[in-house]
């Protein structure tokens, strides 16, 4: 494959970061390209130099800081490096510190990177439906402002993610939200009968903006639409795969060129 494509938000202009996808890996398989591993996965030599070339491509010299991610709504401050054995159940990070990289493993959920760069402060959320809809992007900006920043000159983007057309959910799936707000129909289309195309970035923009962030921007990418540059969960899952690829986004202050 060919080098690390590492795209960036223009909001986030004079950050380091970038929102990673499978170009440029060195993994094989049903997981070709750059796949940044799961759960419990043994660190073999190719994870190492995705990982390698990831925080290259991103925030050269920093230390890669990941979480063990669980579809919360937790949010972990980062004062200090840590092991992968020793990763939180989170799924959110922030940190006042340089020389380290966020990063927040994705496969169809939505990767949120945000900034204040007056304050010196970075984060990174995982949005999964469950997540977004418990509060992670909420619980990222208070802990932001833990270390210093104002919501109101934080910059968040969305990056890619399943998008609307390629994101059935069923009736009850619809219901939580309705629940939660009933304003959250809005990011609903009616689909087939019984079921209906959820706008997980929409939604995610819109908590972040609900939020009081001073500017948020959407990428507006397909990951399931998109193979050639992304992994999806669920285009793996309608396939039949016994599994499936992780990409990163990733954020952080300083490093080394």
């Amino acid at each position: 494959m060919s080098g690390v494509e590492a795209i960036r938000a223009v909001e986030l202009d004079g950050v380091r970061h970038g929102f990673l996808g499978r170009r440029g890996g060195v993994s094989t398989g049903i997981m070709a390209g750059l796949d940044m591993g799961r759960r419990g996965q043994e660190v073999t030599p190719e994870l190492v130099e995705n990982r390698r070339r990831a925080i290259a491509a991103t925030v050269p010299g920093a230390r890669l800081i990941t979480l063990y991610q669980v579809h919360s709504s937790d949010c972990v401050t980062v004062v200090e490096p840590f092991d992968d054995a020793l990763r939180p159940r989170a799924d959110a990070l922030v940190t006042a510190r340089p020389g380290l990289a966020l990063g927040i493993l994705t496969a169809d959920c939505a990767p949120v990177l945000l900034v204040d760069r007056a304050a010196g402060v970075v984060g990174a959320a995982h949005a999964g439906w469950k997540g977004a809809l418990g509060g992670v992007t909420d619980a990222t900006v208070v802990a932001m402002e833990a270390l210093g920043a104002r919501r109101e000159a934080i910059v968040a983007a969305v990056g890619p993610c399943i998008a609307q057309p390629s994101y059935e959910v069923d009736a009850a799936f619809r219901d939580r939200f309705a629940v939660a707000d009933p304003g959250n129909d809005r990011f609903f289309r009616d689909g087939r009968a019984g079921h209906a195309h959820f706008d997980l970035e929409g939604y995610v923009a819109a908590r972040l903006a609900a939020s009081g962030v001073g500017r948020v921007a959407c990428l507006g990418m397909d990951t399931y639409a998109d193979e050639a540059r992304f992994f999806s969960y669920r285009r793996s899952t309608h396939r039949g795969e016994p599994d499936y690829g992780r990409q990163i986004a990733i954020i952080g202050l300083g490093g080394n060129d």
